[in-house]
């Protein structure tokens, strides 16, 4: 039975900082309704999936932390895969920290085997400066994602693409990225879904992550213009989404079931 399944973008897609996007609920009521697997994928490593879980909850949408996906997550297990009970040296925040320890990692200050930058508002230069002596001892640079910034209530925020380029610069290395656009993270997330590559489709507003890790995987994509991208925007890309829709609530039945009008026919 052909079947479909739906990546989320969370921030521009379900909700702008503290606020719920128009007809984002109504969305997942339908996937709900009809059995259709989705999960929530966020490149922001500060939080635990629980954690998300709970702001999702709190903004009206209903969400166990099984259905949410980050690049924490993605990052620890392919760290655990590359060196089963291995060390890092995070400069990060809760959620990575868990997701490391949660994979078999330990969390270290000294000759650690990965030095793993993610992004938040605690950290101080002088990790930086760990980071980047470790980083020459011979630890290897891993980024959660290489987003330069990170949208918030107040404003932007630099976000684990622009952290990670200071130890980048100073040392000459560069991160292996694991979250969105990397293939690492959207085939996990696939995976955790049980599909195949032609049964997912990645909702997303930013066309450098969301749309490109679509495009690389050959996943259908749907740009959101609820988000940072315009419509303008879009001459930039040699690239192109299969569908745009100014918010996820706009996305047709018709496109949801595409790929389900066998099972669904009488």
């Amino acid at each position: 039975m052909a079947t479909v399944g739906f990546l989320l973008d969370m921030d521009g897609v379900i909700y702008r900082g503290s606020r719920l996007i128009p007809g984002a609920s109504d969305f997942i009521t339908r996937l709900r309704n009809h059995g259709i697997p989705f999960r929530f994928l966020t490149n922001n490593s500060q939080r635990a999936r629980r954690d998300v879980a709970l702001k999702l909850h709190r903004l009206g949408i209903e969400a166990s932390e099984d259905e949410v996906f980050t690049c924490a997550m993605a990052t620890a297990r392919f760290l655990a895969s590359q060196k089963p009970n291995g060390t890092a040296y995070v400069i990060g925040e809760h959620g990575l920290a868990a997701a490391l320890h949660r994979n078999g990692l330990t969390v270290v200050d000294d000759d650690p085997d990965f030095v793993v930058v993610g992004e938040g508002r605690t950290m101080t230069f002088e990790m930086i400066e760990r980071g980047v002596r470790l980083v020459e001892k011979g630890a290897r640079l891993i980024a959660t994602n290489p987003d330069p910034n990170c949208p918030t209530d107040q404003g932007t925020r630099p976000g684990c693409g622009a952290i990670v380029a200071m130890i980048e610069r100073a040392t000459g290395v560069v991160a292996f990225s694991v979250g969105k656009p990397s293939p690492v993270m959207m085939r996990a997330a696939r995976k955790e879904m049980g599909l195949r590559t032609d049964e997912v489709i990645m909702v997303g507003d930013t066309m450098e992550t969301d749309i490109l890790g679509a495009v690389q995987m050959g996943y259908r994509s749907v740009l959101v213009l609820s988000g940072g991208t315009r419509r303008q925007d879009l001459k930039k890309f040699a690239y192109e989404p299969d569908l745009i829709v100014d918010h996820i609530g706009m996305i047709p039945d018709s496109y949801i079931f595409a790929n389900m009008e066998p099972a669904l026919a009488p």
